[in-house]
Parts: structure tokens; C-alpha cells; sequence
């Protein structure tokens, strides 16, 4: 305690988000909590979306869930695409903003504990071994790691291999991501033992359609997952 007073007298903390000085390590000032757009309330319970109106007791869904059959059970999101949940998003992704997974971890802690059962094994969705030589790392890769710290939890990085490099997903209609990920994805063969008969929470860091978390779930199931959920840091959610 005294080493971490005497290091915060000398770099005293500051917001993850700005130059703006905080009381805490990993945490947002005021202004940037303000426009963080976590996601509380009444969520859809396949895919986290946010939902208007008041908890009836059950579980509900979303109107893309209730159209599109989900391969996998639940799912859960800290935060909407938007304002500074993208940028945070951004500067984890592209930015080199490797310390922001700890605090993302204990985001998607929050969304995701429903979820977890002592048995479940964290798995990311993977990279492509060409972009992980031009990016050096896996973002959803450090927060499956970090929330497996969080808590407790077994963690297999490597579970799933993205088998075929896909082009981005970005400006593609709905049709067009679930094509440009189909069969994308297969369990390595090396870690089969892991995935059978055990329930196997997905980490991503943004969700947009589902479709390659769909890919993935599937390729859990195939396997011999005994339930597969999802969790995201960021949800995009529909103009209006």
C-alpha cells in the first residue's frame, strides 16, 4: 500500500480514456463515464442488446434474435459501439492500448457472471495467423485471458483456429458477413479433449451481426461443446 501511494505521489492516475487525473488506477473520469454507454437494464439474453421497458421476470429477445436462429444460448455486451465505447474499442484494437483489458475484463465480468458455471472454459474468437503477424496480437484474445483471471476460470486461447483468412466484415450487408465467415472456423484438433461435454463462453470485442461468433459457436458445437454462450465488450446496435 505504501509502495502504490508513493508511485501514485509521482505518476498519479489517470482516466483510461483521456489525460484527465482519477483516483483510481483503470478508471474513467467523470466526463468519459458520461460517455461510456454501458449497457444496463433489460437486455436481449442472446446477444445483449438493450431493450425499452422493464424486466418481465423471463427472458426476452431481441427482435434480429427472435429472426435469426442463434447457435449459441446467451449472450451478454458491456457497452453499445458508440461514443466512447468505440474509442476504447479502437485504441485496444489498434491502438496498442494493451493495459485496457484488465478494466475490460472486470466490464465484461459484470455483463457475463450469469453466465459462467465453475466448469466453463473462456475461449477468443481467433485471428488469422497473417493478421496476427501484421497486428502481433489477439485483442479478444487479452480479454478472454483477463477475464479468465478475473475470475477463476480456464482459459484456452488457442481452442479455435481461424482456418481460411477473411476479407473484413466491414460494409457488408447481413447475407454478406454470415457468407464471408461460413466454415471459417474449426476447434483445434489438439484441444478436443477441452471443449467436450463443457459449457464454453465466446469472448469478442465487438458484435455486429453475430456472424462470426455464429461461425464459432458452431464449430464448439460440432465438436462437442455442451453449450456454448457469448460474450462481447462493445454491441453495435441499429440506428433508431
Amino acid at each position: 500500500m505504501r509502495m502504490q501511494a508513493a508511485v501514485h505521489l509521482v505518476f498519479p492516475p489517470q482516466c483510461l480514456s483521456c489525460d484527465a487525473l482519477v483516483t483510481t488506477d483503470f478508471g474513467l473520469c467523470a466526463r468519459c463515464w458520461r460517455e461510456t454507454p454501458f449497457i444496463a437494464g433489460l437486455t436481449c439474453d442472446c446477444c445483449g442488446m438493450p431493450l425499452p421497458g422493464d424486466d418481465p421476470g423471463h427472458a426476452v429477445q431481441c427482435d434480429d434474435c427472435l429472426a435469426i436462429a442463434r447457435p449459441w444460448s446467451r449472450g451478454r455486451a458491456a457497452m453499445l459501439y458508440r461514443d466512447n465505447g468505440r474509442r476504447l474499442v479502437m485504441a485496444l484494437k489498434h491502438g496498442d492500448r494493451l493495459d485496457l483489458a484488465k478494466p475490460a475484463a472486470g466490464w465484461l465480468h459484470r455483463v457475463a457472471a450469469p453466465l459462467l458455471a465453475p466448469d466453463t472454459l473462456l475461449a477468443p474468437v481467433p485471428l488469422h495467423w497473417l493478421r496476427m503477424l501484421k497486428r502481433r496480437y489477439n485483442q479478444s484474445a487479452l480479454l478472454a485471458g483477463a477475464l479468465a483471471r478475473r475470475t477463476d476460470l480456464p482459459h484456452c486461447p488457442d481452442l479455435l483456429i481461424r482456418a481460411r483468412n477473411t476479407r473484413s466484415q466491414e460494409g457488408r450487408d447481413r447475407e454478406g458477413r454470415f457468407a464471408n465467415v461460413a466454415d471459417a472456423f474449426k476447434v483445434n484438433p489438439k484441444r478436443l479433449w477441452q471443449v467436450q461435454g463443457r459449457p464454453v463462453l465466446l469472448v469478442d470485442d465487438v458484435m455486429t451481426s453475430g456472424a462470426t461468433l455464429a461461425a464459432c459457436a458452431e464449430s464448439c458445437l460440432a465438436a462437442g461443446a455442451a453449450r456454448v454462450d457469448v460474450v462481447v465488450l462493445t454491441r453495435v446496435a441499429k440506428d433508431g
